[in-house]
């Protein structure tokens, strides 16, 4: 048998002129995807099999399929997720443009899966995670989140979760989280109100391991600090503040997990420290105009 001694044709991977500039795909390719001009482009090509196993994932992740390998469809063969980030922690991608492409989550907790915030709804989709095994809860951090929760409850079998602050945005949620004391989903997994970016906006941790921050926290790579996007904020700047400084000593974990902005694990310690020094920056901010533009990714 002899060898064709031709080179496999060379990929050519870009990014259209779709992007929202959600920073999914900086956060799954940062080497190869920047910011620039309000949107994401891409740097260079993918160098060697990891760098193209990233952007395979940002591929799939980007809710405006912006990113292309050369000019045919994109292999769902090559299709990373859900995607570990731990033992009982996935990463969903297929980020939906109904929820301005949020992160979302499967947790597994004793009695099945929980999952927090949606990826786009597709009949394959909901039967790949629920083969996975009993999905139990639906998880909703605040309205601009909640397009698909109704339709991944009822293909689970499961209950859908809201805060009556953003209950317009899921009005047939099976369980209403009410005020602002902390509400236990389940055993380990409890709801802590955080009005401040939406009027029911919520965080919810697990096991004071996981926390899972909907748009009120993430973590910035160009601060290199937890923060809140104080340029994205439907409801009021001051409640988020006073929700900070009310979370203080209480919201115990170790990994950060928001909808959007990015992912970081950190002692528990150094995040308690951290959400101490957000919550004396946080006093001295105003309201201003929203301004997605400003967003420190």
């Amino acid at each position: 048998m002899t060898t064709d001694p031709r080179p496999d044709p060379p990929e050519n991977w870009s990014i259209d002129d779709r992007c929202t500039n959600c920073d999914v795909a900086r956060q799954l390719a940062p080497d190869l995807v920047r910011e620039r001009a309000g949107r994401s482009v891409l740097v260079r090509q993918p160098r060697d099999a990891a760098e193209r196993r990233q952007l395979l994932a940002a591929a799939h992740a980007c809710p405006t399929r912006s990113i292309r390998p050369g000019a045919g469809p994109l292999d769902r063969a090559g299709d990373p997720f859900p995607l570990a980030l731990a033992d009982d922690l996935l990463l969903l991608g297929h980020n939906s443009r109904q929820t301005a492409g949020a992160n979302s989550y499967l947790c597994r907790r004793p009695s099945g899966w929980v999952m927090v915030d949606t990826p786009r709804y597709s009949e394959a989709l909901a039967a790949r995670y629920a083969a996975l095994g009993p999905v139990t809860d639906v998880l909703l951090t605040h309205r601009d989140h909640a397009a698909h929760g109704r339709a991944y409850a009822d293909r689970f079998g499961a209950r859908l979760w809201i805060h009556e602050g953003d209950l317009a945005a899921a009005p047939d949620a099976d369980r209403v989280l009410r005020g602002t004391a902390p509400t236990e989903v389940s055993p380990g997994l409890v709801a802590h109100p955080f009005p401040g970016h939406t009027r029911g906006s919520v965080l919810f941790l697990a096991d004071e391991r996981y926390c899972f921050s909907g748009d009120s926290l993430y973590w910035s790579r160009t601060t290199g600090d937890i923060e809140v996007a104080e340029s994205v904020t439907w409801y009021s700047i001051e409640e988020l503040a006073a929700s900070l400084r009310r979370g203080l000593g209480v919201l115990r974990f170790e990994w950060l997990l928001p909808g959007h902005g990015d992912r970081r694990r950190m002692p528990a310690g150094e995040a308690d420290r951290r959400l101490r020094s957000l919550a004396e920056r946080c006093r001295e901010l105003r309201p201003r105009p929203v301004d997605f533009g400003a967003v420190r990714w």
